[in-house]
């Protein structure tokens, strides 16, 4: 087996340049560059708060059938957020990472050793896994989708490397409306934070400059990284189409998500050391209320189109 390729975080500007035109290396560059900051950046964390986060989601889609899965890959798993606290909440046992970034599997490795979680791990793109033919009980991932150029191929190879009978579940995917609000909703106050704090009385919640100009920089690299929003329906179509049954798809967060982009927007522009513990459980409590308004009474009324969030699930045929 041919080794895996070793991180680049810091690319040069004619790789910069060149991603721009090529989707697949943006997503290597940009997260490679993203992986040390990461988890920071998105409030991740492998404890309870996580845990029960991820382990919920996974409930809302695929309920608590066949926990805890022998065998589980995630796809495009970043810094290993959605697979070690699954594995951490009683839903899997072993797992393996997988990401197109080496340093994003470097640090999920690290993530998984820290935790003392049996884990594995290999650089791999979407559309060819490296692994044979009903190799996994289980498939998941987290805001990964949206990132796969040849979401079909993707899926086919879902189908391939599960075993019959075994599940797939993937969640926090962006839905066309969402993802408008969302974006409006950041750019907006990436403007006015950075603006703001740049008035007398601010100065000391504003970021150094360079550190604001490498966000930018980040931001411009991220929206070529993100190549797809989500009908619900036409993701459901394209799962059957890769030969997947028992497939459905449900959405989340409607004015849960109007208040986590502002927010999540916020303390990415000003020094984390500003916002302390308090900060913290404000943000994450209020998220909880309103994801509760979201489920309990806003869903069974709305179209799942308008929710934040898309979740699917379907299994290998027998």
């Amino acid at each position: 087996m041919a080794a895996d390729p070793t991180p680049n975080p810091h690319a040069t500007a004619e790789e910069v340049q060149a991603a721009f035109a090529d989707p697949k290396l943006a997503n290597v560059l940009y997260h490679d560059w993203e992986a040390g900051t990461y988890d920071e950046k998105w409030s991740i964390s492998y404890d309870e708060r996580c845990i029960d986060y991820a382990t919920g989601r996974f409930r809302a889609i695929a309920g608590e059938g066949g926990w805890p899965y022998e065998t589980a890959m995630e796809l495009g798993s970043g810094t290993g957020f959605f697979l070690l606290n699954l594995m951490q909440g009683g839903v899997i046992k072993k797992g393996s990472v997988t990401d197109l970034s080496p340093g994003m599997v470097e640090v999920a490795l690290r993530n998984a050793k820290a935790l003392g979680l049996d884990v594995d791990g290999r650089v791999a793109d979407a559309e060819r896994l490296p692994y044979d033919d009903n190799t996994f009980d289980l498939v998941v991932g987290h805001a990964v989708l949206h990132h796969i150029p040849d979401l079909p191929t993707a899926f086919r190879e879902v189908n391939r490397v599960l075993k019959p009978g075994g599940r797939f579940v993937f969640a926090g995917e962006p839905t066309k409306i969402g993802d408008r609000y969302a974006r409006k909703l950041g750019q907006a106050t990436w403007w006015l934070t950075t603006n703001l704090t740049k008035l007398g009385p601010l100065r000391t919640w504003r970021r150094p400059q360079e550190e604001l100009d490498e966000s930018s920089r980040a931001a411009a690299l991220e929206a070529v990284v993100d190549l797809h929003t989500f009908d619900p329906a036409e993701l459901e179509t394209t799962a059957r189409s890769a030969g997947l049954t028992e497939v459905r798809a449900a959405t989340e967060e409607l004015t849960a998500a109007l208040f986590g982009w502002p927010v999540r927007t916020f303390e990415a522009a000003v020094p984390r050391e500003k916002l302390g513990f308090g900060w913290a459980m404000f943000a994450f409590r209020t998220w909880q209320r309103l994801s509760w308004l979201d489920d309990k009474v806003l869903r069974p009324l709305l179209p799942r189109s308008l929710f934040y969030n898309v979740m699917i699930t379907g299994r290998k045929h027998p």
